[in-house]
């Protein structure tokens, strides 16, 4: 069942996010979208959940009440929710594939001269952490609350939330770089590992949350692909590290 709630003291995408994280983890909720812009929050719920419990939820800078509305105008609005949601989740992924293509036609084409796989594999990871970390630093706060919502190190420790982007900052220079590339492959192992592992729980709950891997400028559902993305990377990592290539 859906209802649709009035959100006061939303002021920006960090408060949205924060909203978003704070009511998705309320036991029945499976699906939370918040409107910065109109001050709405639509939730899904498997059995009904009093207003005061969403309440107790949030920070106290947010106060939630139930959206009063006539009957015909509450049915428009939530069939608009479902059309979102029944989009195709190629539709819904449609930015984070353009940006992958994006990554590996220019690492493709930083080799065209002299193929080498291992080298098109440092210069994909490289460019894919520039551009990743580049998105989240749009808004580091907001970043940081979705990110919170799945990470398991990000919900114990906020700090790691925050210094996160610059983390891929690094991994990304060091890999273009060629420098201390050893150390960069198994701190992705360790990093990614950790965001997959959280990913896999996320998805295994069955969770409708934001996927933080592109900030908060792009809304990007937590999918398959998501955990896919991670898993290419970490693959990467573990071949490097083998000297295969």
């Amino acid at each position: 069942m859906k209802h649709i709630y009035t959100v006061v003291g939303m002021t920006c995408g960090g408060c949205q996010a924060s909203v978003e994280k704070n009511l998705i983890e309320i036991e029945d909720v499976t699906n939370v979208f918040v409107d910065l812009k109109v001050g709405e929050a639509i939730i899904t719920m498997n059995t009904h959940i009093a207003t005061a419990v969403l309440q107790k939820a949030l920070p106290e800078k947010f106060k939630i009440s139930k959206k009063v509305e006539h009957k015909e105008v509450a049915i428009a609005d939530t069939s608009f929710v479902s059309l979102e949601e029944d989009k195709s989740k190629l539709q819904q992924l449609k930015p984070l594939l353009i940006i992958l293509f994006y990554i590996t036609s220019a690492s493709v084409l930083l080799n065209y001269n002299e193929w080498f796989l291992g080298e098109f594999m440092l210069d994909f990871m490289g460019l894919f952490y520039i551009v990743f970390s580049f998105f989240k630093m749009l808004d580091l706060g907001g970043f940081k609350t979705s990110f919170a919502m799945y990470d398991p190190i990000a919900k114990k420790v906020p700090f790691y939330g925050k210094i996160y982007p610059f983390i891929e900052t690094a991994l990304g220079l060091l890999f273009l770089m060629r420098f201390e590339i050893d150390i960069a492959l198994l701190v992705t192992l360790v990093i990614l590992g950790i965001t997959t592992i959280g990913v896999t729980k996320t998805l295994l709950d069955k969770k409708s949350i934001r996927c933080a891997c592109l900030g908060t400028a792009l809304k990007l559902p937590m999918t398959e692909a998501t955990f896919i993305e991670n898993a290419i990377m970490i693959v990467m990592a573990v071949l490097m590290l083998l000297n295969i290539f």
